[in-house]
C-alpha cells in the first residue's frame, strides 16, 4: 500500500472506532445506580401563616442613626400589614425583596402615628419599639414607595388601626398583653423625647442624607 493512501485509511478506523464507542455509550445496561444523597422535602415557616395580610406595597425603609446623626438604609422590599387570626394584633412587617432579611417588625398601637415626610409626599415617618434584630428598640424609620397613592394607603390603613385600637382602649376592651406594650412605648418616648425633639431636623429629609452617600451607601 502506498503512502498516499494510509491517511485515508487510518481516517476510516477512526470512524469506526468512534461509532462503536458511541454505540457503547447508548446501550442500556439496566443497572440501576442511587443517589449519593437523598434530599428530603422541608416545609419552611414564613412566621406569617396564621395572619392574614391587609396591606402589601414595595417600598423602600430607612432608619435614624442616633449616634452618627444620619439616615442609613434598611432595604428594599415589601411592607406588609399582617393580622393575627387569633389575637386579631396587627404588626407592621417588612422583608427585604432578595435575601428576605427582616427590616422591620413591631405591633401597630393605638399611640402609633404616621406622619407624611416634609416636602415629600412618596414618604412618610413614625416612631416604633421595633423588634426586628431580635431585640426590642425604640426605632425612628422613614418609608418611601413608588407612587404618592401608595403612600398614601400606607398611612391610612395604619391610622385606620390605631383608631380602632384606641376605640377598644376607651371601651375597656383592651387585653393586658397590649396595655403592657403600651405602657413600654410609653415609658421609651418620654426618656427619647429630647432625642426625637433633635431629630425632627433631619427626619423632615432623609434622601439628602441619600444623596450624600451615593458612592458608598450605607446599610445595616
Amino acid at each position: 500500500m502506498s503512502s498516499a493512501d494510509q491517511p485515508e485509511h487510518s481516517k476510516q478506523e477512526e470512524e469506526e472506532t468512534a461509532g462503536a464507542a458511541a454505540a457503547a455509550e447508548d446501550e442500556d445496561t439496566g443497572a440501576e445506580v442511587a443517589p449519593i444523597v437523598k434530599l428530603q422535602e422541608v416545609a419552611v415557616s414564613t412566621g406569617e401563616e396564621d395572619e392574614d395580610i391587609l396591606l402589601d406595597l414595595k417600598c423602600k425603609l430607612y432608619r435614624f442613626d442616633k449616634e452618627g446623626n444620619q439616615w442609613k438604609e434598611r432595604g428594599v422590599g415589601t411592607v406588609k400589614l399582617l393580622k393575627h387570626k387569633e389575637t386579631q394584633k396587627v404588626r407592621l412587617v417588612m422583608r427585604q425583596s432578595k435575601t428576605l432579611k427582616i427590616c422591620a417588625n413591631h405591633l401597630v398601637l393605638a399611640s402609633t402615628s404616621v406622619q407624611e415626610h416634609t416636602g415629600n409626599d412618596k414618604s412618610c415617618v413614625w416612631h416604633a419599639t421595633d423588634f426586628s434584630d431580635g431585640e426590642l428598640k425604640e426605632e425612628l424609620f422613614c418609608i418611601r414607595f413608588a407612587s404618592v397613592e401608595n403612600c398614601k394607603t400606607f398611612r391610612e390603613k395604619i391610622e385606620e388601626i390605631a383608631e380602632s385600637l384606641e376605640k377598644k382602649v376607651e371601651e375597656g376592651e383592651e387585653s393586658e398583653e397590649t396595655k403592657s406594650a403600651t405602657n413600654l412605648l410609653e415609658k421609651l418616648n418620654v426618656g427619647g423625647s429630647k432625642d426625637k425633639e433633635g431629630t425632627k431636623e433631619a427626619a423632615a429629609d432623609p434622601e439628602k442624607d441619600e444623596s450624600t452617600q451615593q458612592e458608598k451607601p450605607e446599610s445595616d
